[in-house]
C-alpha cells in the first residue's frame, strides 16, 4: 500500500506541476478563460453584479491559481507538511471538477485552459482527467499515514521557497514581455492569411433542417423529407446538429482590419509586399500610456526605415483622436474587435513587425525599447 500511495502522489504532484509550468508560461491565458466563465455565469443570471466584479480580477486569480498549483505538487513530491498538501490537492480537485463538469455538461464552454494554449483539452477531455484525479486525491486523504518526507526538513522548505520564487518570477518576466512559448496562431513566423481558411482535412457538421409550419392556429415541425401539402403555412426553419464534424474551423477567427468607413481591409493590408509594422492598442484613451515616448522612437524608425506604420485599435475613435488630433502623426488606424485582442496582443499595447501576412517580430509593451535596440 505505501508504494501505491507514493507513485500516485508522485504521478499527481507532476501532473499538477506541469500544469501549472504550462499555465504560467501565459498567464493571461488562463485569465481570459475565467473571463469567459465570469461571463457565461454573469449571463445565465447566476450573481451577475458579482461576477462583473470579480471579473476585474481575472489576472490576479490566474496568477494566484498558477502559484498554487505549482507549489501544492511541490508539497506533494517532496511529503512535507503532508496533511495541508493532500487536503489541499482534494479541494482543488474538487474545484476544477466541478468548473469541468461545468464546461463539459452545459456545452456553454468549449474548452477549459486546464493546461493552458499549448496543450489545448476539450472541456469534455478535461472532466474525465479530473474525475480520474480526484479520485486519486481521495485515496491520498485515505493513504495519508504512508507519507513521509522524502528529505531533510530545511531541504524541503528550501525547495519550496525556490519553487515559490521560481513560479512567480517566470509570470512576472512572461507579463512584462511574452510567453517564452508562443502558442498562439499569431506566433512568429505564421503566416496570418493562411490560418484564416479553412484546414485542408476539414469535415464539416452534418446539419439536418427542420421547417415549422402552421395550420388552423397548430404550430408543428417537419423534417425536409416528409414536408406537408400546401394547406400548412410557411412559419420558420432550424437548422440541427445531427453529427458534429472535425477541424472544421480555421486556427484564427474573426480577424477582421475595419477602415474607419467600415471597409474590410484584411486581405489589402496583409497583402503588403514589404515590411511594415502593425501597433496593437487596445484602447488609448482608457490605458495607461508609459510606451508614449518609446513610441515616438518607433514612429521615427519606421520613417527612417520606409516602412508603413499601422495602429489597429478597439477603439478606433479614441485612437484618431490621440495620434492623429492630438499629436498629428496622420496614421492609418484601423479597428479590430475587442475579443481577437486576446488572441492577437496579450499585452497592451504590442508591436508587430510584418512582411505581408507573415509575423516576423512581436515586442510586448512593457519591452517596446527592444524594437528600437534590434
Amino acid at each position: 500500500m505505501k508504494g501505491l500511495i507514493n507513485t500516485i502522489r508522485t504521478v499527481v504532484g507532476i501532473l499538477f506541476i506541469i500544469s501549472g509550468a504550462v499555465k504560467a508560461n501565459d498567464p493571461h491565458g488562463l485569465a481570459y478563460k475565467m473571463d469567459e466563465f465570469f461571463e457565461t455565469w454573469a449571463s445565465s443570471g447566476f450573481l451577475p453584479h458579482l461576477m462583473n466584479w470579480i471579473q476585474r480580477f481575472s489576472l490576479e486569480f490566474s496568477i494566484v491559481m498558477i502559484s498554487l498549483e505549482v507549489i501544492v505538487g511541490l508539497g506533494l513530491l517532496l511529503g512535507e507538511w503532508k496533511k495541508f498538501f493532500v487536503w489541499a490537492t482534494l479541494i482543488l480537485m474538487i474545484f476544477f471538477t466541478w468548473l469541468t463538469g461545468y464546461a463539459a455538461l452545459s456545452g456553454k464552454i468549449a474548452t477549459c485552459g486546464c493546461f493552458g494554449d499549448c496543450l489545448p483539452l476539450t472541456s469534455m477531455q478535461s472532466f474525465i482527467k479530473d474525475i480520474v484525479l480526484l479520485a486519486l486525491a481521495i485515496v491520498l486523504v485515505l493513504g495519508m499515514k504512508w507519507i513521509r518526507p522524502r528529505m531533510a526538513m530545511a531541504s524541503n522548505v528550501l525547495i519550496l521557497l525556490l519553487g515559490v520564487f521560481a513560479v512567480a518570477g517566470f509570470q512576472w518576466y512572461v507579463l512584462k514581455n511574452l510567453p517564452l512559448v508562443d502558442c498562439l496562431p499569431f506566433k512568429v513566423g505564421n503566416d496570418i492569411l493562411e490560418l484564416r481558411k479553412m484546414p485542408a482535412d476539414a469535415v464539416p457538421d452534418k446539419i439536418d433542417y427542420h421547417f415549422i409550419y402552421e395550420k388552423g392556429g397548430n404550430q408543428k415541425e417537419f423534417t425536409i423529407r416528409d414536408l406537408p401539402d400546401s394547406t400548412w403555412t410557411f412559419v420558420n426553419r432550424k437548422d440541427v446538429v445531427v453529427q458534429k464534424g472535425s477541424n472544421n474551423e480555421p486556427p484564427i477567427k474573426d480577424y477582421i482590419l475595419m477602415t474607419p468607413s467600415g471597409e474590410d481591409t484584411t486581405q489589402s493590408v496583409l497583402s503588403l509586399d514589404a515590411d511594415y509594422y502593425l501597433f496593437y492598442v487596445k484602447d488609448v484613451m482608457n490605458t495607461s500610456r508609459r510606451w508614449s515616448k518609446t513610441f515616438n522612437k518607433i514612429f521615427s524608425l519606421a520613417q527612417e526605415e520606409k516602412r508603413p506604420l499601422l495602429v489597429v485599435s478597439a477603439d478606433p475613435e479614441g485612437a484618431q483622436q490621440y495620434f492623429n488630433q492630438k499629436y498629428q502623426l496622420h496614421l492609418p488606424i484601423l479597428s479590430l474587435d475587442a475579443t481577437s485582442f486576446k488572441t492577437v496582443a496579450r499585452t497592451n499595447p504590442e508591436l508587430y513587425l510584418m512582411h505581408g501576412p507573415v509575423v516576423k517580430a512581436k515586442w510586448a509593451g512593457d519591452s517596446l525599447d527592444k524594437a528600437v535596440q534590434k
